[in-house]
């Protein structure tokens, strides 16, 4: 019994990860313009779903700042311009390349294996060009960085930014060969890891970072083309 509780739970955590997913990629590629409202019933209809999976995607549209709750008009769209976005890529890019910096020099080696193993994995995930489960690396090969600075408070912070953040780093992985771009540059990352050079880490870190939202801006632009 309680394993079918544990699996109905897991089956719900899937599904609103790819509602979540979805619209995500609709409101940073303009298909879903600010002001919009995401009504939980037609959104349950669309993905054959029920409405609690529906539910959760919308929180964490809005944890992320996708998404807000408005009196009378449920949940919108929030507007975010690509100004705004811009500016918390560069406070990222900073963020990041303080924590490689730190942990290059504090990481233990049992952490430097973790990193290692999730590099590694992520080569399979660039030869089929999975955007979704390279983006689930990239969460879990950031967040082990920041808790290998040893900084509760600096991993705290990065992981709060980082939420904010999330959806458009996920979108700029659908840029041309953004994923294969992002993977040599983690490559980068990993070789001054290795030599214990932290400052040529950071300096990588950061380089990652604005590529990454060079790629975001590019994506926005084709799909305003298109538009």
């Amino acid at each position: 019994m309680a394993s079918d509780v544990d699996e109905l739970g897991e089956e719900r955590t899937l599904l609103s990860d790819r509602i979540r997913n979805a619209l995500t990629d609709e409101i940073a590629s303009g298909a879903l313009r600010a002001g919009t409202q995401l009504d939980e019933q037609q959104l349950a209809d669309r993905f054959g779903a029920s409405r609690t999976p529906v539910r959760e995607a919308l929180r964490q549209l809005a944890v992320s700042g996708l998404a807000e709750m408005r009196p009378r008009r449920g949940v919108v769209v929030t507007r975010l311009t690509p100004e705004r976005i811009m500016d918390m890529f560069e406070a990222m890019a900073e963020i990041e390349a303080m924590c490689v910096r730190l942990a290059t020099n504090r990481m233990t080696p049992l952490e430097r294996s973790r990193l290692i193993q999730l590099h590694d994995s992520s080569l399979a995930m660039v030869e089929a060009d999975d955007v979704d489960a390279y983006d689930a690396f990239n969460r879990a090969f950031h967040e082990t960085l920041y808790h290998a600075t040893h900084n509760a408070f600096l991993a705290e912070q990065a992981i709060a930014t980082r939420t904010r953040l999330n959806a458009f780093r996920r979108t700029q992985l659908r840029q041309g060969r953004r994923i294969l771009r992002s993977r040599e540059e983690h490559d980068g990352v990993m070789a001054a890891i290795a030599e214990g050079d932290g400052e040529t880490a950071a300096r990588r870190m950061r380089a990652h970072m604005l590529n990454a939202a060079s790629a975001l801006d590019r994506y926005i632009a084709d799909h305003d083309a298109i538009g």
